[in-house]
């Protein structure tokens, strides 16, 4: 796959693609299906009233985010010349600038390319109006940002990191790809510090901080996910006799197996992390791309495991895929383009066609067969090519020194193959 290597044409596309998605959220174009930016306008901007009531939404189940989601909430309250909607629409906006430019400017550099800056110039409106309608976008460009900053200022990343975990929780997953040693003592120390600090002034500030805990705990299993295929079968033959209803801020399955669907579901993300503490544990090499590589699988295994798999979490894959791919030597483009078209197949199935996807009908399932598979193999391959890349190739190339000539030729014929 190749990129132009100007940085004109990746910047008319994003200035295009952008005013397409600004023209959208204005309500100046429109497009099929449900309007997705209500609930910036109504779910964002209730919370947005209690929030500067002085409390933490209490008696809303839908409130499932980490205290330091009410900055973002609160964030449109910097541009008092214009609505609430509005005005959170052009922060996800210049959220979405922010990324695009360091992506831009870090493809500069030697060993870099703009591969990572296009990956973000298609995949952010692949999603649709959901981009800009969701306060994941800021989120993602403080993952990006740490990850970027990462390879030279451990400490930065760490901050950032801690920071963004109190947005959203997945940025933590990032620091799992830091080099041992000393830099991972910085980067670890400062997440862990600059983390505590954010959560204590938002225990102090307003009563109900860690009320998402509860609210978080009790979500089922939601009509996106993986583990939701099974009842969509079950419903299209005729062997289920559940319900679909919104519960608990989102579309989920209600009636006889959810638990145990969900508990299944829980144990695969279980899994997920005894492998990436494996690995963690069995890695040899810690190069340029680790970082950035570690964290793209990371956020895959747990997005695809996950009970919910909500559109806007796609922003978050696209975000880290960028980062890798402004690396020359990443092995994450396959993966990278997997999680494109899945973003783009998640556009189809929400909110364009979510209505086949709720009814569990023909189309309804092969776009969730299509967008699910994507991403169980876009995380096959990134954590197969994290091992080998870490763990295999230096265990072979330090055995390489040892045994005779050979063997040697043994070796690298296993290495490309």
């Amino acid at each position: 796959m190749k990129y132009a290597s100007g940085p004109r044409l990746p910047i008319l596309l994003w200035l295009l693609s952008r005013a397409v998605l600004l023209l959208y959220t204005f309500k100046v174009v429109f497009v099929p299906g449900p309007d997705v930016t209500v609930d910036v306008s109504v779910i964002y901007q209730g919370w947005y009233d209690v929030l500067r009531g002085g409390t933490y939404p209490l008696d809303d189940v839908t409130w499932q985010y980490p205290p330091a989601a009410a900055f973002a909430i609160l964030s449109p309250g910097l541009l008092p010349f214009l609505g609430y909607a509005h005005a959170f629409f052009v922060l996800a906006f210049l959220c979405d600038a922010v990324v695009f430019g360091l992506l831009m400017y870090a493809g500069r550099q030697p060993g870099k390319s703009h591969a990572g800056a296009w990956v973000w110039v298609i995949g952010l409106p692949l999603l649709g109006p959901t981009a800009y309608s969701r306060y994941d976008v800021m989120v993602t460009a403080v993952a990006v940002t740490a990850l970027l900053a990462g390879v030279r200022n451990p400490r930065t990343m760490g901050v950032l990191t801690g920071v963004g975990a109190l947005l959203k929780v997945w940025p933590v997953l990032l620091l799992l790809g830091m080099a041992r040693g000393r830099a991972a003592l910085r980067s670890w120390t400062a997440a862990a510090a600059s983390g505590a600090a954010v959560l204590l002034a938002c225990v102090l500030a307003a009563p109900g901080a860690l009320a998402f805990l509860t609210f978080q705990r009790d979500r089922g299993t939601e009509v996106e996910s993986l583990g939701s295929l099974v009842f969509h079968v079950a419903r299209y033959v005729g062997a289920w006799e559940g319900e679909v209803r919104l519960n608990y801020g989102s579309v989920e399955f209600l009636g006889p197996y959810v638990p145990l669907v969900s508990k299944a579901a829980l144990a695969l993300s279980v899994l997920a992390l005894g492998w990436l503490v494996l690995w963690r544990l069995k890695a040899r090499e810690f190069g340029t791309t680790t970082l950035s590589d570690a964290a793209f699988a990371a956020v895959l295994l747990f997005t695809t495991t996950s009970r919910v798999i909500s559109p806007q979490y796609m922003l978050w894959l696209v975000g880290l895929a960028a980062v890798c791919l402004v690396w020359r030597a990443s092995r994450m483009r396959r993966p990278a383009v997997l999680v494109l078209v899945a973003t783009g197949v998640t556009f189809l199935e929400f909110p364009l066609w979510f209505s086949h996807v709720v009814s569990s009908d023909t189309l309804g399932l092969a776009l969730l067969f299509v967008r699910n598979g994507l991403l169980v193999a876009a995380s096959l391959i990134a954590c197969r090519r994290l091992w080998l890349q870490t763990v295999t190739e230096p265990r072979l190339r330090a055995a390489g020194a040892r045994i005779p000539a050979q063997a040697t030729h043994r070796d690298g014929a296993l290495l490309n193959s």
